[in-house]
């Protein structure tokens, strides 16, 4: 198969696939995205649906009703594609997955898109190829492809983590994890359990109180969150010891009768169809080994959209596919094997000096994430993220965790490449 048309496959149709996808086009290929489900949006697409879906695979989203964006959508946008201007910035989940519909009809990328296939496995083949067992949902048809480049983009927010308490399976009341959670009205007249003060955890503090009698709000967040102001019936609760029939006991060893918990403690990165011959690892959720986050380094045809977290995400997805195909065009020679273990051994072990732990392997944040865009610019030789977009995004997870009632009051503008 001749190199001068080289064939992509692209896995998943979430925000990150459409932008690899229309990444790979403008390099000049053939693109395929395999999308599992029968639309595009993948994270922005509500279901009321939990559990599996028609075709018996796990639901992928983890979105609920009335859930908001908690990033200005200043941030949001792409270099080339930016969210329409409007009063305000932070926006409705319904408003991000319109927008993202727009962005893939306006670059062609639709068309390029196989609805309900299924990647079941992904394998080295031959020289420098790939060969990509796929399953058509519809017809329960499995046909193998081969591939020059495969560029994973299949999200991190679909495999839960939930921890393992004594006295689980004592418990007598609900317990979900903030994936299965869709609406309100299951907190009802309940004493509610929510356990984790990410995002999510945060959010449903609000949508569970104006419902339950009680919220209990267990964390291990210093002491800023304990200063803030919630309604009346919220409590903060130290961290969970053991689970008993009707009751929740606490490492301080106090009680409080429960019905529903909730575990808002987060998600691991799962590639089920990649082959062991892969040689990528994920080692208490650092997946490895990858240059830059970026390209697998046993096999650098094979990349890796979105791992890392607290970013700009569609701004950065769209760097690390421009990054890649920096590469997979021709226009860059890849580094050798050497310069890419040194490069990812270096920056581990400035991770782990500052007290980072492996699940924090892909963690970003503050400046460290502005670093991070500059460095892949500035290695691949493309067009950065402009500073300014950074910076929006540090004084926005400033003020949710200065005020996390009305953040979302905020209007920001962005005046120049440095500033807003």
């Amino acid at each position: 198969m001749s190199k001068s048309e080289p064939r992509y496959c692209v896995i998943g149709a979430g925000v990150a696939g459409l932008c690899a996808g229309k990444c790979a086009l403008q390099a000049g290929g053939q693109v395929v995205i395999f999308e599992q489900t029968d639309q595009i949006g993948g994270t922005w697409v509500y279901t009321d649906a939990t559990g599996k879906d028609k075709n018996g695979l796990p639901i992928h989203s983890s979105m609920y009703e009335g859930l908001w964006t908690n990033l200005p959508k200043e941030v949001m946008g792409f270099p080339d594609y930016e969210m329409p201007p409007q009063d305000r910035s932070y926006i409705h989940s319904s408003e991000v997955l319109q927008f993202v519909q727009n962005y893939a009809n306006h670059f062609g990328v639709v068309k390029h898109i196989q609805f309900e296939h299924s990647v079941e496995q992904v394998k080295p083949f031959g020289n420098d190829q790939w060969e990509v067992q796929v399953r058509d949902l519809r017809r329960n048809e499995r046909e193998t492809l081969i591939f020059d480049y495969v560029l994973v983009c299949n999200g991190h927010y679909f495999e839960p983590v939930k921890p393992n308490f004594e006295g689980n399976d004592l418990f007598q009341g609900i317990q979900l994890h903030s994936h299965e959670y869709r609406k309100p009205d299951i907190f009802k007249d309940r004493n509610v359990l929510l356990i984790g003060a990410g995002p999510s955890g945060k959010d449903l503090v609000f949508a569970a109180a104006p419902q339950a009698n009680k919220v209990f709000f267990s964390h291990h967040v210093p002491d800023k969150l304990k200063d803030m102001r919630f309604p009346a019936n919220v409590v903060q609760v130290p961290d969970v010891t053991r689970l008993h029939q009707t009751q929740v006991e606490f490492v301080d060893g106090s009680f409080q009768s429960v019905d529903l918990i909730v575990y808002c403690t987060g998600y691991r990165y799962s590639f089920p169809f990649l082959h062991e011959s892969c040689k990528i690892e994920i080692d208490n959720n650092w997946v490895k080994p990858l240059y830059k986050h970026i390209l697998n380094i046993n096999h650098p045809t094979m990349a890796f959209i979105g791992i890392p977290y607290y970013v700009c995400t569609t701004l950065m997805f769209d760097l690390q596919a421009r990054f890649a195909l920096e590469y997979y065009s021709g226009r860059k020679p890849l580094p050798t094997q050497t310069v890419m273990v040194d490069d990812q051994n270096t920056e581990m072990e400035a991770r782990w000096v500052r007290g980072l732990k492996k699940r924090q392997a892909h963690m970003m944040g503050g400046t460290v994430q502005a670093a991070y865009y500059d460095d892949l610019a500035k290695t691949a030789g493309i067009e950065p993220i402009p500073p300014v977009m950074a910076k929006m995004h540090i004084a926005s997870n400033w003020r949710k965790n200065e005020d996390l009632q009305n953040y979302r009051k905020d209007v920001f503008r962005v005046l120049d490449a440095e500033n807003f």
